[in-house]
């Protein structure tokens, strides 16, 4: 529990008229799932969503997935069904099958979590999922990535509005701090459960929120984080544009099923704009009919770059691999990518 929950008096509840400023950008929807696990962050969005809703916006569907970890689980989504009957809201409750890891289990709780409201959401009509993520939770996923060495783009954290399984989610609630949520039930009356596990300090994300209440005595709040993740969001948009633009205007082609273009003119920009040209060459050399590759691990990537940099601007030729592609740096500067053909057992793709 942060500092701010132990004195929820201290904040005040969410008014409507601030609830339809967050929720403006939802109003072209015809139908909304809203995420609703019964605890206060959920509870108050979906309160405040079904008084803005009325009889004009968005028809919601409030779903909760019980994850099958607790006994009380079951007892908790039919007391946000009797809630959602109070606000004239449609709820159904999900459940997650089968055994359960023994390992990672908050990540791939999170995973059938995401799939599950995915799969309501398409059978319901709608496109959009609107969580209760907010400022602290933001603030939480930003220590969590500065300790994982993320680059711009995972310290950008949450965005409001990003796609998963096909659906759009949406998070009206990522500038609002978890004490005015709770203080909005309260003031509501709106009751609202607690999840041991948020306390339960064997998982990483707790950990870390157990950390925040001494990082905001040293300057270091959930505010202050949030606007460093805006920030490196709009920093990280700008350079993606720029490495966008930079690859475009290098000679560039495609022969015999492989990809080319002048590396060597690229690395005229800086480091940074380079690396992100060749994930944006690779990104854009993925056949469209073969399956995704997993996302580049951003030390690779970098790793990859700097040598495929220091190779352009010392006219070398070398080879790499990354991604599923055979990278060919010929001494002129021109860097080919061929896809990599099946690797023969011991050996490795770079050897050969």
């Amino acid at each position: 529990m942060s500092a701010e929950l132990a004195q929820p008096h201290q904040a005040e509840p969410l008014t409507a008229a601030e609830a339809a400023r967050l929720f403006r950008p939802l109003a072209g929807e015809d139908v909304l799932l809203v995420a609703v696990s019964g605890g206060p962050d959920s509870v108050a969005l979906l309160a405040l969503l079904a008084e803005w809703a009325g009889h004009d916006r968005p028809r919601l569907l409030a779903v909760t997935v019980d994850h099958g970890l607790r006994p009380e689980a079951a007892q908790e989504a039919r007391q946000v069904g009797r809630l959602c009957a109070r606000l004239g809201v449609e709820h159904r409750t999900r459940h997650w099958p089968g055994n359960k890891p023994q390992t990672g289990l908050q990540e791939k709780a999170r995973i059938a979590r995401y799939a599950l409201l995915a799969e309501e959401a398409k059978a319901f009509g709608a496109r959009t999922i609107v969580t209760a993520h907010t400022g602290d939770d933001q603030a939480e996923t930003l220590l969590m990535r500065m300790a994982a060495g993320s680059g711009l783009a995972g310290l950008a954290g949450m965005a409001p509005r990003s796609a998963l399984n096909g659906i759009e989610l949406a998070r009206p609630l990522l500038g609002i701090g978890k004490v005015r949520l709770v203080a909005t039930c309260e003031a509501r009356r709106l009751p609202f459960v607690r999840d041991p596990s948020n306390d339960d300090p064997r998982f990483t994300r707790v950990r870390w929120r157990g950390l925040l209440p001494e990082l905001a005595e040293a300057g270091l709040t959930a505010v202050r984080l949030g606007q460093l993740a805006g920030r490196m969001a709009r920093a990280d948009a700008a350079l993606d544009r720029l490495a966008a633009r930079s690859l475009a205007a290098v000679p560039a082609g495609d022969e015999a099923g492989q990809r080319w273009f002048d590396f060597a003119r690229l690395c005229q920009e800086p480091d940074e704009i380079v690396i992100r040209g060749l994930a944006l060459a690779l990104a854009a050399a993925q056949d469209s009919d073969t399956q995704a590759q997993a996302p580049l691990r951003l030390a690779r990537l970098e790793d990859c770059a700097q040598a495929l940099i220091a190779a352009a601007r010392e006219g070398k030729a070398v080879r790499r691999t990354l991604g599923g592609f055979r990278l060919s740096l010929a001494s002129d500067g021109v860097l080919t990518l061929a896809r990599e053909g099946a690797r023969r057992r011991g050996v490795h793709p770079a050897t050969v």
